[in-house]
């Protein structure tokens, strides 16, 4: 049974109690603690979503029982509304722990440490609400909305349609309640970088510095209305003029607000990059590695595993890379050379762009065909590639991956970019896909939407370290499967693990050891040779993302010595489908819960 269906027959039991008991039911598991925990989890996922319209969109949860107004709404990003949400994480936190553990069974204990886990980590982070940066160059709301228009938004009908305006004439509240936020962090002095700000400037500016009709908003709505059956032409020429008049009337003047604050401040930034300059800047960082991490490792730890992880590597690189020719050099200098060879580089062309995407679809298929010799479990939803938007890919990460809607009208979709081919060479294609979809984010998202069985906030929480960890796993289990057999895949697989190695490095060094940005672009550079806008752009997202980029290795090294562990203490009996079911089969899990999770596992192996 798919999550979708879950949710229906949990709304569905609400309603046809509410009516058989009168009501009372209902009353008490709204209002109220639920009598029964396993209510209690549903109600705290149906409250946090129902607040949550572009989340809605985004999963497609109410649609299948015909509730869809959410489509025309965006979520309230006032500074009441967050409030409220810390409120209600404190408010169920505490109504989590009133429950008496004795009366849980062993599937009921285990989600509510998972739930606690989560909630208190909602809870500790109120002291730091305001340490972070709601608009910059990765996200905001100045990509975020048109990113949501126009990937999510689906419009099938008139009414779907007239959804979409209506979310076009709420871009200025919209705009006018994140411009209430950072003022707040203005006065904290809590203000960006410098580059942060003309780097979102120059987005916004571009965004609109054309007509209506030749915006994106209106163009994507054009083609969608394309697609819907049997539109009659005048009313199609309605919508549309009608959407070039929001975007004129409402969409520009909110940008140009915020186009003006964001001008405002450019000249009375600096350029500091480290959250250590933020009011108890160390003890955020601090927070944010554990919360990124789910681990209790210091930034210090971290900076030296990151050291320790990066020779490690290398040395394993420089091996291979004397073998195929390339001895005598840094590896920054041999894997740059590799960059530049033209036997592994695209054409600089739309075709060449196109052939990408064909080579990394025919790259998941085969590596999908192979995958029941390491997997009992395997998820029902599709995967396919697209190119990340162009509006949005000069200051976008290199790929991301976006789940399937749970309503089944969407596969899983792995957002390749394109903005530079130099940054694609054939060798590095192969760890990209298997990280990003088969088997990594792919695997692990979707067969934890499609579980049946558990609490729905179970498919949906999302943990850094184990779902980055897991597809960073993935990359080296793809490997050992056989799937980067020359020695070229291999060392586009072992860059990629130096890259995230890399990152326990820069990230606590900016962020603790209070490197500069460009010292940081300097190390992966001298350390990676990754291409220039590769590591500019993925420096500048750690500066405004700490924490996050950490969680990919730290997750890795914890599921590979699990897995390692399993294999010592079971011996012949060890069998990786049944360890890979054990990790995927739970969902998302903090990484001191998986571990728990495995130890559970090798005690009943051992019994049987």
């Amino acid at each position: 049974m798919s999550p979708k269906f879950n949710l229906k027959n949990t709304l569905l039991t609400f309603l046809s109690m509410g009516l058989i008991v009168g009501g009372w039911w209902l009353v008490n598991l709204i209002w109220f603690k639920p009598m029964h925990i396993s209510f209690f989890y549903d109600r705290v996922f149906i409250e946090f979503v129902l607040k949550q319209p572009e989340l809605l969109t985004q999963l497609r949860l109410l649609e299948g029982v015909g509730i869809d107004g959410h489509n025309g709404e965006f979520t309230d990003s006032s500074e009441a509304f967050q409030t409220e949400l810390l409120e209600d994480s404190r408010r169920n936190l505490e109504t989590l722990k009133s429950y008496d553990r004795a009366a849980q069974n062993p599937s009921e204990l285990f989600s509510t440490d998972i739930l606690t886990w989560f909630l208190k980590d909602q809870v500790d982070g109120e002291p730091f609400r305001y340490h972070n940066y709601p608009v910059n160059q990765l996200f905001g709301i100045q990509s975020s909305l048109p990113d949501l228009m126009i990937t999510a938004h689906q419009v099938k009908s008139i009414k779907d349609a007239e959804y979409y305006l209506s979310r076009l004439s709420k871009f200025d509240t919209k705009f006018d309640q994140v411009i209430e936020g950072l003022k707040i962090r203005e006065q904290k002095k809590i203000i960006p970088p410098r580059f942060v700000i003309t780097k979102v400037l120059a987005e916004m500016r571009g965004l609109i510095g054309v007509s209506a009709p030749k915006n994106v908003l209106y163009t994507s709505f054009q083609t969608k209305l394309d697609k819907v059956k049997d539109l009659p032409a005048p009313e199609r020429e309605r919508l549309l003029k009608a959407a070039a008049q929001e975007i004129e009337q409402t969409v520009y003047p909110a940008y140009a607000k915020l186009i003006q604050y964001f001008a405002y401040l450019e000249p009375i930034a600096t350029t500091d990059d480290g959250v250590w300059k933020f009011p108890q800047g160390d003890a955020f960082y601090a927070y944010a590695l554990k919360s990124q991490t789910t681990s209790d490792l210091t930034p210090d730890q971290v900076h030296d595993l990151g050291l320790a992880e990066v020779a490690r590597i290398q040395k394993e690189m420089q091996t291979i890379l004397a073998g195929v020719g390339y001895s005598g050099q840094t590896i920054a200098q041999s894997m740059q050379a590799l960059g530049q060879d033209p036997r592994f580089l695209y054409p600089d062309t739309e075709e060449g762009r196109n052939q990408i995407l064909k080579d990394y679809q025919t790259i998941i298929d085969e590596i999908q065909a192979g995958t029941n010799v390491a997997f009992a479990v395997q998820p029902n939803a599709g995967v396919k590639v697209e190119r990340i938007p162009v509006f949005k890919e000069k200051t976008a990460p290199g790929a991301y991956y976006n789940p399937p809607a749970l309503d089944g009208s969407r596969p899983g979709i792995f957002y390749a970019n394109l903005r530079n081919v130099a940054e694609t060479p054939k060798w590095s294609m192969r760890t990209l896909a298997y990280h990003e979809a088969i088997p990594g984010h792919h695997f692990q998202i979707a067969i934890a939407q499609e579980l049946e069985g558990l609490p729905i906030f179970r498919k949906i929480v999302p943990f850094t370290a184990y779902a980055e960890g897991w597809a960073l796993y993935s990359e080296k289990l793809a490997w050992e499967l056989g799937y980067q057999k020359d020695p070229y895949s291999n060392l586009g697989r072992l860059q990629a693990e130096l890259f995230r190695a890399v990152r326990l490095v820069v990230d606590t060094g900016v962020h603790r050891k209070r490197w500069t940005r460009e010292r940081a672009i300097q190390y992966m550079m001298d350390n990676t040779g990754l291409a220039a806008t590769d590591v500019v752009a993925e420096i500048e997202r750690y500066i405004v993302n700490p924490g996050q980029a950490c969680a990919y290795k730290i997750g890795m090294i914890q599921i590979l010595a699990l897995r390692e562990r399993v294999k010592k203490e079971l011996g012949p009996k060890f069998d990786l489908k049944a360890f890979h079911d054990v990790v995927l089969k739970n969902g998302s899990l903090p990484l001191s819960i998986l571990e728990e999770v495995v130890e559970r596992y090798i005690q009943t192996s051992k019994a049987t």
